[in-house]
């Protein structure tokens, strides 16, 4: 399945998803016009065609005491597939990094750590740069949380 098939009654059934997961299927068919098994059957398939992932529960980093966001810059100068796999399997077994990517332009990579304090972000900057060679690391402290969703946009096709 790709985003060109889904139809409307899908992009709206996601919306719903999207905002609240634990909304009973009745509840959900109700908002978009259709019978509770139709409902169901449609959310079987995104579930089965990989649309939809896995249903999470989102927490509020604040009261977990993981208030402090930080956005690491990576430039390396290692492009080997070996290298990558290293640094990738070491990444992303920190838990603090809730976000990993590899990128085009002047950054290597980018991480979007959240930790407790400024030491608890010292610990995984040590435990970074113990994972393999990397050529320059530069962290950004967020300051402000603007927006913030897990939502994907689905009206932009």
């Amino acid at each position: 399945m790709t985003e060109k098939s889904l139809d409307n009654k899908d992009r709206a059934i996601l919306a719903i998803l999207q905002h609240d997961a634990t909304q009973p299927i009745a509840e959900i068919a109700n908002q978009v016009h259709l019978s509770t098994t139709a409902c169901w059957k449609r959310i079987q398939r995104l579930q089965q065609s990989g649309v939809i992932k896995r249903q999470v529960c989102l927490l509020d980093r604040h009261k977990i005491d993981a208030g402090i966001t930080v956005f690491v810059s990576i430039r390396t100068n290692r492009h080997e597939p070996q290298w990558l796999d290293e640094f990738a399997q070491g990444v992303s077994a920190f838990p603090e990094v809730v976000e990993f990517y590899r990128l085009a332009g002047e950054t290597d990579y980018l991480l979007k750590v959240v930790v407790p304090d400024i030491a608890g972000f010292d610990r995984v900057y040590k435990k970074l740069i113990r994972t393999v060679d990397l050529y320059d690391v530069s962290s950004s402290f967020c300051m402000e949380e603007i927006k913030y969703t897990t939502a994907m946009p689905l009206d932009h096709y």
